[in-house]
């Protein structure tokens, strides 16, 4: 359910944004999401369609970039993709990890006409 107020605060960010810059109707927006972020992408789709009703963004194209889950070891530095449900480093086994990529979530950009 989160995911409602979410997409609120995107299409105000949009919104405002494109009021901005003086353009009348917004396109697209692309929006990075990362795979831990907990957000579903068709439900911000959902909530979206029925939010974007009657202003600029009305029939905007939503492009959802999604970034897959990273992480670094603290001790031998070497970057991976975790797997399993415990998350060890795949070169020296160590659980002394940092998450580095996953958790996004953002407007990257909007195409306006």
């Amino acid at each position: 359910m989160h995911e409602m107020a979410i997409t609120r605060s995107m299409l105000d960010i949009v919104l405002e944004e494109a009021a901005k810059s003086g353009s009348g109707r917004v396109t697209m927006i692309n929006v990075v999401l990362g795979e831990m972020s907990g957000v579903v992408d068709t439900c911000v789709q959902f909530y979206f369609d029925f939010m974007s009703k009657d202003t600029p963004a009305e029939g905007a194209e939503l492009n959802f970039r999604k970034m897959p889950k990273q992480a670094k070891c603290r001790k031998c530095g070497s970057v991976f993709s975790p797997t399993d449900i415990f998350w060890s480093c795949d070169k020296c086994g160590s659980m002394e990890i940092e998450v580095t990529a996953g958790n996004e979530l953002y407007v990257e950009s909007i195409e306006v006409e």
